[in-house]
């Protein structure tokens, strides 16, 4: 039985793993499309307690008994065979879909679906796009990995025929959808586990790329310009900072050294100065590729200008949380050494005395893969300190531990417990500090904790 068949008739549907940042966007649109919903989860996080909000059962602890009465249960990728609720379902002859499966169904349903993909910065993107939209009265529908400070949701069902949604690539997922317009942001080495070689990788983004009419994508990234290599018969934009791009980014400059700002060109013709309210040089192509499908869409140029300026984030990616004895603490979801890098070279160009990187390793795959790489970006805080390997949908077959990586960072510390890594931080941090917790896991709750909200 497709899925098609079965949402049209389910009365009640179960999702296992209903906090994950794929899973509760999508929970949240079938919710304010009336549908009664059932969840679970193995941690207790401010996702769920939003879910909560919103009147859905959710269970704490995944049990084979949760999927009693669903009509179809939906789970994530990352999910190991043999979860209990996934075993139970099947036994009793319950539907069961991938969450790309559902995301898949619903992006067919609009016509001018918009997928952003890439390794990088794709929740950033998605949530400047969705920003612009609906600043302007595109009422736009969007799946988001993060959440949307405008809305206060990862996911929102507009009236227009837009969807912009977030296309991850890991396991292919993102092959399930059905985009229109596909923004590639960048392609870089990550989910080797699954993709084994970067021509492996490539070949699925030139897959997706080849699904759309429009393919929105980074001139100045070789990797994206080698997986669209062979696309044929689009409209092909390209933005990026080199003279061969579509839209350029010029005469980058830097408010309080840290937020920045730019000139846009197009094909030559200079439309206008960009300010942007989020840190980083990395955001300067985060925001023209924003610029660039929302103009696709019908915006002008000035629209996507005045609006991007006070966008400020979405959440966990470099949130500000509050000040613990002088010291600010911040939040990002990075995970990967290349936006560790980025988010942690932001950061030492404002105005703190001390970077501290509070990281979470997330995988014992990708821990192992990019450990020098990881040692080499987290080695640019003036303070590391590291937590336990998350290991999530992983068995450690790898031989890797937390040690490991601290052995390669001088003067870095690691605990076995949040409590330890609070303790510490509060006894060392001084004022004028930036504490950076880092990590796509659970260890924003270190941060709370330090402010004493968890």
């Amino acid at each position: 039985m497709n899925i098609e068949q079965v949402i049209k008739t389910a009365k009640r549907i179960h999702f296992i793993g209903i906090g994950g940042s794929g899973m509760c966007p999508l929970a949240e649109i079938l919710h304010s499309k009336g549908y009664y919903l059932t969840g679970s989860d193995n941690n207790e996080t401010d996702t769920l307690k939003r879910i909560r909000n919103l009147g859905i059962p959710v269970v704490l602890g995944q049990k084979a008994e949760n999927v009693d009465g669903a009509d179809m249960v939906v789970f994530t990728a990352a999910l190991l065979p043999d979860n209990p609720e996934l075993v139970a379902a099947r036994e009793k002859g319950i539907p069961t879909f991938e969450r790309s499966k559902l995301f898949g169904y619903f992006t067919k349903e609009y016509s001018n679906c918009i997928g952003v993909c890439g390794t990088h910065g794709k929740t950033t993107v998605t949530s400047m796009l969705t920003h612009i939209l609906i600043d302007n009265n595109f009422d736009p529908s969007a799946v988001i990995g993060g959440k949307l400070p405008l809305t206060g949701t990862n996911g929102r069902v507009g009236e227009s025929d837009i969807l912009v949604c977030e296309a991850c690539e890991y396991k292919d997922t993102f092959l399930d959808l059905s985009p229109d317009v596909s923004v590639i942001l960048n392609v870089d080495r990550d989910h080797m586990e699954y993709f084994k070689t970067l021509e492996n990788l490539e070949a699925s983004f030139r897959k997706f790329a080849d699904m759309s009419s429009c393919v929105i994508y980074n001139g100045d990234d070789k990797n994206t310009i080698d997986s669209i290599t062979g696309v044929e018969g689009k409209t092909m934009i390209s933005f990026g900072k080199n003279d061969t791009c579509d839209y350029i980014a010029k005469e980058v400059d830097w408010k309080n050294g840290a937020f920045p700002c730019f000139d846009v060109f197009h094909k030559g013709e200079k439309l206008g100065r960009v300010e942007l309210s989020v840190p980083g040089d990395h955001n300067v192509l985060n925001a023209l590729a924003a610029i660039c499908a929302a103009m696709y869409c019908g915006a002008t140029f000035e629209q996507c200008r005045v609006s991007i300026a006070t966008f400020k984030g979405a959440g966990r990616r470099f949130e500000y949380l509050g000040e613990y004895n002088g010291a600010d603490i911040v939040d990002d979801y990075a995970h990967h050494p290349a936006e560790l890098e980025v988010t942690l070279s932001a950061a030492k160009k404002m105005s703190y005395n001390r970077v501290w990187a509070v990281f979470q390793p997330f995988t014992f795959s990708r821990t192992k893969l990019h450990l020098d790489a990881f040692a080499k970006a987290l080695s640019i805080a003036d303070k590391v300190v590291l937590t336990e390997i998350m290991g999530s949908r992983e068995i450690n077959t790898y031989g890797i531990a937390t040690q490991d990586l601290a052995d390669e960072i001088p003067g870095s510390v690691w605990f076995d417990t949040f409590q330890k890594v609070c303790d510490y931080v509060k006894e060392n941090a001084q004022e004028g500090d930036l504490i950076l917790t880092l990590g796509c896991g659970d260890v924003y709750k270190v941060a709370k904790m330090i402010l004493g909200k968890e």
